[in-house]
């Protein structure tokens, strides 16, 4: 055969090719990277010093009462405020934290002691403070037995060592994390999401690489050597709490003047956004002592199948409970020995959805209760109306009691800037 007989076919063929590695370059969505005009302000800093030989890993941060720090302090680089409500977007973030000793911090946390539930809202740098704070409110909380809590966090970062402390606090004590629309968990901040049990993101995640301020490095080999001691500690904190380890590694190839921005489905591939998978492990033990293996197994499945048919980017949360409260009568819930432990149990156990879990994008699991919004300031405020969702829950369940939040079984999650 000729070699003019093979240039057409050959042609055609690289023709081909090239028209559908272009088209599959199309199809991927484009990698976002934006600027920050001073990673100092924010970022993943790291000060603590450490052995390029040995890569010692940092002590793990006891959550316990024992543990906690209640000499005085303030909140130089951010603020926080206590709500019982989640409908931030109706009640707004509560009242205003200026004093962090237990006495003060019992009165601001007591009107959430009947809900079972309180919310912080911080907004600033993660700090030894924050840490602090942390501790502080879970102390308190396990003293007025408030089971659920949740951060609601805007945050561009901070210290690397510290947000890995805050978030095994966090893992321990069973967070709930928001990054509402509008806000930001940039950095550091990232190691937070990966401490919390559930991740509800609305607003945008950035990372990129880690800066170190008290290096001694005078040459590119030797802060190399410092900063792969830093990274191994980051990526043991992330797999003990069930975040990819390939996020310290996407981070070591940003600038730490750039931002990587994670699109919502490199957060669920690394095990940033939703139910924690190594929290969930723990929890399918604990659901099958006390539920049962039946349990358990459909459980699984109305997850999945609310994952295919009710979880997409174009629904608003209240579409996704709607459609989340028809699709699990299919799989027997509520279930009548578990009624608690069931899918969407919430709003078998109060009268109105929660506005704040509306604007939080991905409801799915947050299994928060939510009650009447109270007045934010102790003013007097006419009930809300009962939504679609409300409404449905009630007439297709009989009235059940709130019960206790049980305690057990909690687990550990770290944090970063």
């Amino acid at each position: 055969m000729s070699i003019r007989r093979l240039t057409v076919p050959l042609l055609l063929a690289c023709v081909a090719l090239a028209a559908c590695q272009r088209s599959a370059q199309d199809a991927a969505p484009p990698v976002e990277t934006v600027e920050v005009a001073s990673p100092e302000e924010g970022g993943a800093l790291s000060t603590a010093p450490v052995d390029v030989a040995s890569t010692p890993a940092l002590p793990v941060a006891d959550p316990g009462p024992a543990s906690v720090d209640w000499s005085p302090m303030t909140l130089p680089t951010g603020a926080a405020s206590i709500s019982c409500e989640l409908d931030y977007a109706n009640t707004g973030d509560g009242d205003v934290l200026a004093d962090f000793d237990r006495d003060a911090l019992h009165e601001a946390m007591a009107d959430c002691a009947e809900r079972g539930v309180f919310r912080l809202r911080f907004k600033g740098r993660v700090t030894q403070e924050f840490t602090h704070l942390i501790q502080r409110l879970a102390a308190v909380a396990e003293d007025l037995s408030i089971g659920k809590r949740v951060l609601d966090i805007d945050s561009s970062g901070g210290m690397v060592e510290e947000a890995i402390r805050a978030g095994d606090v966090i893992a321990e004590t069973r967070w709930t994390i928001w990054v509402r629309e509008g806000a930001v968990c940039h950095s550091a901040c990232v190691f937070l999401l990966a401490g919390g049990d559930t991740r509800l993101i609305g607003g945008r995640v950035g990372i990129h690489r880690i800066i170190r301020m008290s290096s001694s490095a005078t040459t590119r080999a030797e802060l190399n050597r410092e900063l792969r001691a830093v990274y191994g500690r980051v990526r043991d904190y992330l797999e003990r709490n069930g975040a990819a380890t390939a996020v310290a590694d996407l981070m070591m190839a940003v600038p730490n003047r750039n931002l990587r921005i994670l699109a919502p489905d490199e957060l669920k591939l690394y095990g940033l956004d939703g139910v924690n998978p190594a929290q969930d492990d723990l929890d399918r033990l604990r659901l099958m002592r006390k539920c049962g293996e039946d349990f358990v197994v459909r459980r699984d499945a109305y997850v999945r199948a609310f994952d295919s048919s009710c979880s997409a980017p174009d629904r608003d949360v209240e579409q996704m409970a709607n459609c989340g409260l028809e699709l699990r009568g299919k799989f027997g819930f509520p279930d009548g020995q578990c009624p608690s432990e069931s899918p969407l149990s919430e709003f078998d156990l109060v009268d109105a959805l929660t506005a704040a879990a509306g604007n939080a994008s991905r409801l799915r699991i947050l299994d928060v209760p939510a009650a009447e919004p109270r007045p934010a300031a102790r003013q007097p405020r006419s009930a809300p109306t009962p939504s679609p969702a409300t409404a449905r829950s009630r007439a297709a369940a009989e009235p059940v009691e709130a019960a206790e939040s049980s305690a057990d079984d909690q687990a550990e999650a770290p944090v970063m800037e």
